[in-house]
């Protein structure tokens, strides 16, 4: 006798997203809009703040590209030129959960841009030199302008990538794929492959604890400019 199927309701989609990488995600979009903000604003405290606080979920991210969930690592994600070929050829036969090629590299370069950005921050004066970065003091003046400069122009190359990110999401959403949805609830709509598995990604709790407490301590080492 044939085992019942489970209903539509209540079949649950495919894990791909874990907690850390979800609450990355959506801390560093409001982050983000908060820091354009109180720039405009020339709120330059809350501005710091912000920024350093980025600072600390993108160390947070580069160790948990190496030591998270299957999906968050690079190794699984950032493919080589032959692989993105066959993803855009749609020659891709076997597609992986998570970053498809195309998207891995995507989120490198999100990343790349973010740390220059924040970088540059890190070394900016204004140009009365009364406002400046945690590390303006180990720059001249004339670097710490530029610095000042480097951050501008990086955040407009953001707001390209955050544009083009965008779009790619509309593009899966036209054709069935809701990728928001996705971040938000850490499954895909299709179905689990392995409906009776046990959910192990509790088991990366110690690790993402662990890396949190050392980006955290990373970012008030440098708000304090090395200076204990």
């Amino acid at each position: 006798m044939a085992s019942p199927r489970p209903s539509p309701g209540t079949t649950r989609g495919a894990r791909v997203w874990d907690v850390p990488i979800r609450l990355f995600h959506w801390l560093l979009v409001a982050l983000l809009g908060f820091s354009w903000w109180s720039g405009e604003q020339h709120l330059m405290d809350w501005h710091r703040l912000s920024g350093l606080t980025i600072l600390a979920l993108l160390l947070f991210r580069l160790y948990w590209g190496l030591v998270g969930s299957p999906t968050a690592r690079f190794a699984r994600f950032v493919r080589g030129p032959h692989a993105v070929l066959a993803y855009v050829r749609g020659q891709d036969a076997t597609p992986a959960p998570g970053h498809n090629p195309l998207g891995g590299w995507s989120v490198v370069a999100m990343l790349v841009t973010l740390c220059a950005m924040v970088g540059a921050g890190l070394f900016a004066v204004d140009v009365d030199g009364l406002e400046s970065g945690p590390l303006a003091d180990y720059v001249s003046f004339d670097q710490g302008r530029l610095a000042a400069e480097i951050h501008g122009w990086v955040f407009n190359a953001l707001l390209a990538l955050v544009a083009v990110h965008v779009v790619a999401i509309v593009f899966y959403l036209v054709r069935g794929k809701n990728l928001t949805a996705q971040m938000i609830t850490g499954r895909s709509q299709l179905p689990d492959p392995r409906p009776g598995a046990t959910d192990d990604h509790h088991a990366w709790l110690w690790k993402a604890v662990l890396g949190a407490a050392g980006a955290a301590a990373i970012a008030i080492a440098v708000a304090r400019g090395f200076r204990f």
